[in-house]
């Protein structure tokens, strides 16, 4: 994580900004599935200023190859009329850290009787009455909206940045960027 790149939005009159970073963010997760790579982590550097949102900022940390590989698939075919891509540049010294993590929040109801029915061979209607609709838990944190690849569904995917520390750890990142072990430089 001695390195950086930042990715910024363009502002544009079609497309709200959450919009946007959703679409980059799926072309993130997809290049760095498709590469395999465990090694670059990201954040979200104008979260806190941005109001209940991740911001038009997406910083991607990791060393120098990870990040030229990560280049050099060209992942961000489709967007580039819409992000400005700074250049590669070393992780300034004296900089503290954070855990950029996903929260799973099971928000829909629907989705766990479904599941609920399914296990335990039961009814639509008993898993109703198991699971009622107040059942769903609330989330504030900010977040981007992906496609499921394997129903198509679209879902949330909640994003924390956790708080500033002064000791890095390290370890591998998830297809999303994203770690609830590993830290990220924070500047």
């Amino acid at each position: 994580m001695n390195h950086y790149i930042d990715l910024k939005l363009l502002p544009d009159p079609e497309f709200p900004q959450a919009q946007l970073m959703n679409a980059l963010f799926a072309k993130l997760h997809r290049g760095l599935h498709d590469l395999r790579r465990n090694d670059v982590g990201l954040s979200f550097p104008a979260f806190e200023q941005a109001r209940h949102g991740l911001g038009d900022h997406l910083r991607l940390h990791g060393t120098a190859e990870a990040l030229d590989r990560l280049l050099a698939l060209n992942w961000l075919t489709g967007m580039r009329d819409h992000v400005r891509l700074g250049e590669l540049a070393p992780v300034p010294a004296g900089v503290r850290y954070r855990h950029v993590s996903r929260v799973q929040v099971d928000s829909n109801p629907e989705r766990a009787r479904r599941r609920l029915a399914k296990r335990h061979g039961i009814s639509e209607e008993e898993a109703r009455q198991r699971i009622p609709d107040s059942a769903a838990k609330r989330c504030d944190l900010p977040f981007v909206i992906l496609r499921s690849n394997g129903n198509g569904q679209p879902f949330r995917l909640f994003i924390r940045h956790g708080p500033l520390l002064d000791i890095p750890t390290h370890g591998p990142f998830g297809s999303y960027g994203l770690s609830a072990t590993s830290t990220i430089p924070w500047f």
